[in-house]
């Protein structure tokens, strides 16, 4: 029995953004259309994904993506509020698939799937200071 075998197929969150400048592709190609951006979209999904699971994960843990397999269908100006919804589809003993979507009010602007590992967040930060410090010692 893996750290996944309580998460149960099926639980599900959402997450909402409204659309500001500072979320759209605008904002780092300046000639590019004032519209949320795909990495926000992603970032929106994977929150909500995290949030379906949070609960589930014992004290301590917590999860991170490890892929992501997303459309981008749709632009979304600002203004708009974005919702995201992720679901798990499948659980193994080290990962968990969701079903992800997003939403504008108007029409589904993204879909596609995405998977998290639970993490020890202790352990999980002592290997990040460790490897923090090798980058530090680099030239």
């Amino acid at each position: 029995m893996g750290i996944c075998s309580d998460i149960p197929i099926g639980a599900r969150a959402s997450k909402d953004m409204t659309v500001t400048f500072d979320v759209t592709v605008a904002k780092y190609h300046p000639d590019m259309p004032e519209v949320f951006g795909t990495p926000m979209m992603i970032y929106l999904m994977e929150a909500a994904a995290a949030d379906a699971i949070e609960n589930y994960l014992p004290q301590g843990w917590a999860s991170v993506g490890v892929v992501v397999n997303v459309k981008h269908l749709a632009a979304t100006p600002v203004g708009a509020v974005v919702t995201a919804f992720a679901e798990v589809i499948e659980v193994d003993d080290n990962t968990v698939t969701f079903r992800v979507e997003a939403h504008d009010g108007v029409e589904k602007i993204g879909e596609g799937s995405h998977t998290r590992a639970p993490i020890n967040m202790e352990r999980f930060m002592r290997r990040a200071a460790s490897k923090k410090a090798l980058v530090d010692t680099q030239p």
